[in-house]
């Protein structure tokens, strides 16, 4: 069916990154060609992302025309089916999802695979990823929804059924049970997350975990972990943590003398006290996402001779199967020995299942913003100017055998949008002792003050993790990237006892207000708080919480009015408002939802900072000039062909461009460039689609 579809080729003659995680990112197209300026001037004339899916006029079944298709799926002799095709009486789930549902395909995604079978673990959990009561049968129409968390929220992903198969056999994740379809629906859905099966080949295990999870991930070598190594597993298992494990010694995926594939990720699912006829013994459970190869060391399914001294009531109580299934069991000196690298992922909501109170979760959204909060490392000039949070720990360990106090918590900085913006910050944190009169450190105070606690180095992962135990008392966290002046989006999360706090920190008004330190957010003076902001959203969405166009238009106007850039509503138009809908509806209903309106008015939040600093003469109109060295600053690089587009289109007949039209601008520019890396699967700068999704793109507006 997909092989049968007329195609438009549309290339490019230098490398795009590849697209990963993120659904609204800003793209940078520094490294795009003329092929790929050429998509950008053609959708710039009028395009918008297509619809989310449709029905099928020949099976009456939902067709999802935005999953991104690449390389992998097309190759001579793949065809895509669904279930129904492939079995005669397929279901969602048989007998429960267990870690035990999930056997790799023809792609490298163990690292996905892992962190699905961490996930079964912990059925609450599950039940959130994976939405029960879907099936085959009562009310199918071959659409699947699955829900992943994405920088600080949950986001629904719909998908169809059709699963891409050789001689009817699934090519990728796959159930032993044949008729069971769950966790192969999940991996594509996931992709699709991604930017399609290809952007699963090789990852990292903690970052599916966050995703799947909310939780914040460690990464901690085995090697330096407590000598009582079952009690800190134990204690991490009891509160719901999820953790992978890998060797990573030797060449990708081959296997040690005894089994133990290196560079491929493990789940770590259990600890156990085993009584044997010589005494006791700590084992861990180990599950392997392939299915196939096992540990061949003491302990083993096969080999190890050690199962004899264990009684058959004990190992029923182990639930130990002797099967080639990919679980097997090890002693922890073992495990230590074959081991190198173990990812903790602590989960950060409530879970009835795990009968504990996890650690409270404080989330604050950022952004480094050249030249305003984007400050660089402590080394450099300009490290006062990166954004600040206080800190207030109150709240102190329930720690019966030590005689001091402390307070501890775990500090964890992610990095939005970078896999699809081509570009990967090195990142860090810092702690410091607040100042004794105000919740503000100055530029005077950082040139004085040594952190208290910081990130070995800057790195540059999508999050770092910093764990910390400090005693009761007020500091000020400090997020920044290693060079001055990189613009990124951030997340901070404080995992922190329940009572203790962390807040922006607010410069003292006695500063001078018109210095550039002070314009760390100067939209400030122009848009409503977000407390007002809120209010405004409940006054004009509709009694079903959905913000429409002519909605959306109400609520901009008055926000506008009511700033320093009051006077520019009168050229908010309707039509800007419909697109900026568009671009943002995640679900093809051209509505917003609060979350869905939440990340635009992120954007409009950041695009403002910027349209403020480039309107040097403050007419609320940006100089043609100034537009490049503005969508510069928010990521965008672009050239002549498109600046010309730009002053024919978006430009009111001064050859100016208003707030609310830079606004527009910025979307549309956005979210194009994200929409052809979404396509760009393989990375190459060259992107296929269809007919009908040329259709879309060009008439969804």
């Amino acid at each position: 069916m997909f092989a049968m579809r007329k195609s438009l080729s549309v290339s490019s003659d230098s490398s795009l990154p590849p697209p990963e995680d993120d659904v609204d990112s800003v793209c940078s197209d520094e490294l795009m060609g003329s092929q790929s300026r050429r998509w950008l001037a053609e959708i710039l004339s009028g395009g918008i992302p297509p619809e989310s899916g449709e029905v099928s006029p020949a099976s009456g079944l939902f067709v999802d025309f935005n999953f991104p298709m690449g390389e992998l799926e097309m190759q001579p002799g793949v065809k895509w089916k669904r279930p129904k095709e492939l079995c005669s009486s397929p279901q969602f789930i048989v007998d429960g999802a267990t870690r035990l549902d999930v056997c790799q395909g023809k792609l490298s995604d163990c690292w996905l695979l892992s962190a699905i079978a961490s996930l079964s673990m912990n059925q609450s959990l599950l039940k959130k990823v994976v939405p029960l009561g879907q099936s085959f049968q009562d009310g199918y129409s071959g659409c699947f929804t699955f829900r992943f968390w994405q920088y600080g929220q949950w986001e629904e992903v719909r998908i169809d059924d059709l699963l891409p198969t050789v001689d009817n056999n699934l090519i990728f994740l796959s159930s032993p049970e044949r008729q069971e379809f769950w966790s192969a629906l999940l991996e594509k859905a996931y992709a699709k997350l991604k930017g399609g099966y290809r952007a699963l080949d090789m990852g990292f295990p903690h970052e599916a975990m966050v995703d799947m999870t909310g939780g914040v991930t460690e990464v901690l070598q085995v090697a330096s972990l407590p000598r009582d190594l079952p009690t800190f597993l134990r204690h991490l298992l009891v509160r719901g943590a999820l953790i992978n494990c890998a060797n990573c010694q030797g060449p990708l995926e081959h296997r040690n003398e005894l089994g133990i594939m290196f560079r491929h990720a493990y789940a770590l699912t259990a600890v156990d006290k085993v009584r044997t006829t010589l005494g006791t013994e700590y084992l861990v459970r180990i599950l392997n996402p392939w299915g196939n190869t096992e540990w061949e060391g003491p302990w083993s399914d096969f080999k190890g001779q050690e199962w004899k001294t264990v009684s058959i009531e004990e190992q029923k109580r182990l639930g130990r199967v002797s099967q080639e299934d990919g679980e097997f069991w090890m002693s922890v000196s073992d495990f230590r020995q074959n081991f190198e690298v173990m990812e903790v992922c602590h989960l950060t909501e409530a879970l009835s299942e795990s009968g504990m109170l996890p650690l409270s979760c404080i989330m604050h959204h950022g952004n480094w913003a050249p030249n305003i909060t984007a400050g660089g490392s402590p080394q450099g000039g300009w490290f006062y100017q990166n954004p600040q949070f206080y800190f207030v720990l109150s709240k102190a360990d329930q720690n019966p055998d030590s005689a001091q106090k402390t307070c501890s918590f775990v500090l964890a900085l992610m990095q939005k949008h970078q896999r699809r913006r081509g570009i990967s910050l090195a990142i860090g944190l810092h702690v410091y002792p607040a100042h004794p009169k105000n919740t503000y450190l100055s530029r005077e105070d950082l040139s004085v003050l040594r952190p208290v606690l910081h990130s070995p180095q800057y790195v540059a992962r999508r999050e770092v993790v910093l764990r910390g135990s400090l005693p009761p008392g007020c500091y000020i966290i400090i997020p920044s990237t290693a060079e001055p002046n990189q613009q990124g989006a951030f997340l901070l999360r404080v995992l922190a006892e329940q009572g203790n706090n962390a807040t922006p920190a607010r410069k003292p008004s006695t500063e001078d207000i018109t210095s550039v330190t002070e314009l760390s957010f100067p939209h400030q003076a122009a848009l409503p708080s977000p407390q007002a902001i809120r209010q405004l959203f409940q006054k004009h969405c509709n009694k079903k919480g959905f913000c429409k166009p002519l909605h959306l238009y109400k609520l901009l106007t008055e926000a506008i009015q009511g700033g320093v850039l009051a006077g520019s509503e009168k050229y908010l138009a309707l039509e800007q408002c419909k697109s900026l809908v568009v671009l943002m509806d995640s679900q093809g209903i051209a509505q917003l939802n609060w979350p869905e309106f939440q990340s635009l008015w992120d954007k409009i939040r950041r695009w403002t900072d910027i349209f403020l600093m480039h309107d040097k003469d403050k007419t609320q109109r940006l100089e043609y000039q100034e537009v490049m060295p503005s969508l510069k600053a928010a990521g965008i690089r672009v050239d002549e062909l498109v600046m010309q587009l730009v002053g024919l289109r978006y430009t009111e007949p001064d050859m100016t461009i208003s707030y609310p039209g830079f606004l527009y601008l910025l979307m549309k520019l956005e979210s194009m460039i994200h929409k052809f890396q979404a396509y760009d699967v393989m990375g190459t700068g060259a992107v296929t689609i269809s007919y009908r999704q040329w259709l879309h793109m060009t008439m969804y507006n």
